[in-house]
């Protein structure tokens, strides 16, 4: 019995969300190990949706302990409200059930006026960040200038750790035209949210410790895509942190052994948030039927998803960069119905034949997707729960990615609920 990471393989919002939650009922710890709230998942379960962004997908489930790992920036008023937000549904959230590494890096409101006063500065150059901080609170924590949550139990030590923060940022506040922080406001703030975040604070890596001894399964939760991995991804359209099966280890406190199976998420077809290369886009009335059947919109900030047919050529480079041992399939069914469907098997860059994302900006810029042609399917997969309801057509199209990216289909989602799901191999027992 092993461990499994989940990370995405795509730009993000591959649906990991549904993945995670299904695979948790085989987990007994769900631990998240990078980015923030500017992640986003969504459960569909009996019909009820939780949206989730900062607290593990497995919180939902009682019996099972959740995980925020050190290699996450967490906003403690975000944190909060999430908490509170759920309990509203029924998900009662508890110390007992929720843990956060205490010497993870805190979002703060200066974070967020930051974020957004960057983008705003760059005009049509805009990066498209979610603008809730994330950025400039990795930016503090390489800077060694960040608060953790463990510093919100020393109150002597606190006003010191902010005004050596708040140095730094209020020169880069002047420069961007914004008035200096209310540095009283500020403290008062952390002083206040101390008693209630304190309690879910704890060594995560001490926990995770005793769960490997005790022979706990730990499911790794990974936030974004690999192509917005911060050394991997379309830089420097990406995100702040390392979002590879890599960083499961760094981001939680396990050795990189302890990692076990990496199940990349892909859907069916490509999406991508915000700005940024994006080969096999499309901007047409297809385009826009995908968006439309698989009701593309961002969960944490509601903007809509471009989107593009599946580039084979881009997960291909994510299985080998991440250590994908299998893949999880994802919205086969929004494909249902189309008379042919087309995947990206390569790049045209100036007139050469490339077979991999080059990490130049102007090449990404220029590259030309290469297609293959396949055959769409008429019947809805829609529900399916086993390969013999699937369509032959679909099962071609399933076993051509598989051979492109060379890596094969552990698992396939053929719809947002939680059992409409078929298992080709358990990643737990391999």
């Amino acid at each position: 019995m092993g461990n499994v990471a989940v990370v995405g393989a795509q730009w993000g919002d591959e649906g990991k969300g549904k993945i995670v939650d299904w695979l948790s009922q085989r987990a007994d710890v769900v631990v998240r190990f990078q980015g923030g709230h500017n992640a986003g998942h969504t459960l569909v379960i009996d019909g009820t949706e939780y949206r989730l962004s900062l607290l593990p997908s497995g919180v939902v489930r009682e019996d099972k302990l959740s995980i925020i790992g050190n290699g996450v920036v967490v906003d403690p008023w975000a944190l909060l409200a999430e908490i509170e937000k759920i309990a509203k549904q029924g998900v009662r959230v508890t110390p007992e059930r929720l843990i956060v590494a205490e010497n993870a890096c805190l979002i703060l409101p200066v974070h967020r006026e930051l974020d957004l006063g960057r983008e705003a500065s760059r005009g049509a150059s805009k990066l498209g960040t979610t603008g809730r901080g994330i950025g400039p609170a990795y930016e503090d924590k390489v800077g060694r200038r960040a608060i953790r949550l463990c510093d919100l139990a020393e109150p002597a030590g606190l006003e010191a750790r902010l005004d050596a923060l708040l140095l730094h940022h209020n020169a880069l506040r002047r420069g961007l035209g914004i008035a200096d922080a209310d540095r009283g406001a500020l403290l008062a703030s952390l002083i206040d949210v101390a008693p209630r975040i304190l309690p879910f604070a704890a060594p995560v890596w001490r926990r995770l410790d005793e769960a490997r001894w005790q022979g706990e399964r730990v499911l790794f939760e990974g936030a974004q895509g690999a192509m917005l991995d911060i050394d991997h991804g379309t830089y420097p359209f990406v995100t702040s942190s390392n979002t590879v099966a890599g960083q499961a280890g760094a981001g939680s406190g396990i050795g990189p052994s302890q990692v076990g199976y990496v199940l990349g998420i892909v859907k069916a077809y490509t999406t991508r948030v915000g700005s940024g290369p994006f080969p096999t886009e499309l901007t047409d009335a297809i385009g826009e039927g995908l968006g439309a059947r698989g009701k593309e919109f961002g969960t944490v900030t509601g903007r809509r998803r471009r989107c593009g047919w599946f580039d084979a050529t881009l997960v291909r480079q994510a299985v080998k960069i991440g250590g994908i041992d299998g893949i999880a399939l994802t919205k086969l069914d929004v494909l249902d119905g189309m008379d042919e469907i087309r995947v990206g098997v390569g790049y045209s860059i100036s007139g050469r034949m490339v077979d991999y994302l080059p990490p130049s900006v102007a090449d990404q810029a220029a590259a030309k997707p290469v297609y293959e042609t396949f055959e769409g399917w008429r019947d809805s997969t829609r529900g399916a729960r086993s390969w013999a309801q699937l369509p032959a057509t679909a099962v071609k199209y399933i076993r051509r990615i598989e051979e492109l990216i060379e890596a094969p289909v552990a698992l396939l989602s053929t719809s947002p609920e939680r059992d409409d799901t078929i298992l080709v191999r358990d990643p737990f027992t391999g």
